[in-house]
């Protein structure tokens, strides 16, 4: 459940960028940060491990509308994609009230996706969250590599993949070039609040 600051009158929304090590979380989070610039009141804080490649993960809020008369702050969170991090990637899912899984396009990185998707779904067990229950948007990222040459899956096999249980929005993407990557934040952002005011009635 999202926290509830009282003497702000807010509410803070968490978000997490979930996936598989390279998929293009961090690149999602900078995108967002350097697009919104003017809206985030904060840092993007990263805490870099020994021999961790990615961010080990990024903050910062920025506010949309209203929950019952509160404001609503949304904390965007990545976690570290190698499999050595796991007990940081359920550390930073504590709380969580929304997912992003960033799928990796690109045909070699197709067991990297099961795996992670499988992991972010033990992981969110062991707060007693159900995967098929929480707000979840899937982006298949690195769609623009196909200019270059690069083997990518298709999105119907991505979706056969990764969606076809879960059936939640999805989005073919390029972190890179920025597309689809605020249509995926929006998308989340809307199922998270609509989650919360659901729970809050």
């Amino acid at each position: 459940m999202a926290f509830i600051n009282l003497k702000k009158k807010e509410v803070q929304v968490k978000i997490v960028y979930y996936g598989p090590g390279r998929g293009g979380k961090t690149t999602n989070l900078e995108y967002i940060f350097n697009k919104f610039r003017e809206r985030i009141k904060s840092d993007m804080v990263s805490i870099k491990t020994h021999g961790d490649r990615t961010l080990y993960f990024d903050f910062f809020p920025f506010d949309i509308g209203q929950i019952k008369g509160y404001d609503i702050k949304v904390n965007l969170y990545t976690v570290p994609g190698q499999v050595k991090y796991n007990a940081t990637r359920r550390l930073v899912l504590q709380g969580v009230d929304g997912c992003v899984f960033v799928a990796d396009s690109m045909a070699l990185r197709r067991e990297s996706n099961f795996l992670s998707l499988k992991n972010l779904q033990e992981n969110l067990a062991t707060y007693n969250k159900n995967i098929f229950k929480v707000p979840l948007v899937l982006q298949y990222n690195k769609r623009d590599l196909a200019k270059d040459g690069v083997a990518l899956l298709s999105m119907e096999r991505m979706e056969k993949d990764l969606n076809s249980r879960l059936m939640v929005p999805s989005f073919g993407a390029s972190a890179v070039t920025g597309d689809n990557v605020v249509a995926t934040l929006k998308k989340i952002i809307s199922l998270t609040v609509q989650s919360l005011q659901e729970e809050l009635k």
